[in-house]
């Protein structure tokens, strides 16, 4: 084998070399990247998590408070009681969501009750825990809206070309968004003259 030979499978050999470093340093920098916004994603949600533990030790002082001028509401009652259990239990976004209309929904009937008892309305306990509660409303709504902000950065991160040989070759899965169904936004307004 000659000099040029040998210069020639040196070189094949240092170009093959360097093509392999590239793809593994590519490889590399994908892999962090889809990890990194894997993590972003668990610290969105454990926001959120924060804030309806939150609520959820709220509700039952609510409760109490409701029942103590509102007894005969026990349906009503029950039902924010019911409702707070199933988030507790629930277990994937999803589910968690779906809880959170069950409890939207039970949290307004239950402020509904207030128009119907003046004195309930007007008691310091319940308005204190009303003002504590929308305001970890608001805590949620703006955690929630960074965490689907999150999921949507991670989810599509993985839908580009090439990162999506990656993340189809390590298994990511695509993270649920934690959507809410708010009625009074979907609901036409009712107008009547």
């Amino acid at each position: 084998m000659g000099a040029l030979e040998v210069g020639i499978v040196l070189v094949v050999l240092l170009g093959l070399g360097g093509l392999i470093l590239i793809v593994g340093l590519w490889f590399m920098f994908t892999y962090n990247g889809l990890v990194n916004l894997r993590n972003q994603v668990k610290n969105a949600w454990s926001q959120i998590d924060v804030q309806l533990k939150r609520r959820y030790d709220l509700i039952p002082n609510l409760v109490e408070t409701v029942k103590g001028y509102a007894g005969h509401e026990r349906e009503t009652l029950e039902r924010v009681i019911k409702a707070r259990q199933t988030a507790i239990d629930a277990s994937t976004v999803k589910d968690q969501a779906a809880a959170e209309n069950m409890i939207v929904g039970a949290l307004r009937q239950l402020f509904a009750l207030s128009e119907a008892y003046p004195n309930l309305k007007a008691n310091e306990s319940f308005l204190a825990l009303q003002e504590q509660l929308a305001s970890t409303e608001n805590k949620i709504s703006f955690a929630r809206q960074y965490y689907n902000d999150t999921v949507q950065s991670f989810n599509t991160k993985q839908q580009q070309f090439p990162a999506t040989l990656v993340a189809s070759m390590l298994g990511f899965q695509p993270a649920d968004f934690f959507v809410v169904e708010d009625a009074t936004v979907r609901e036409a307004p009712k107008v009547k003259f």
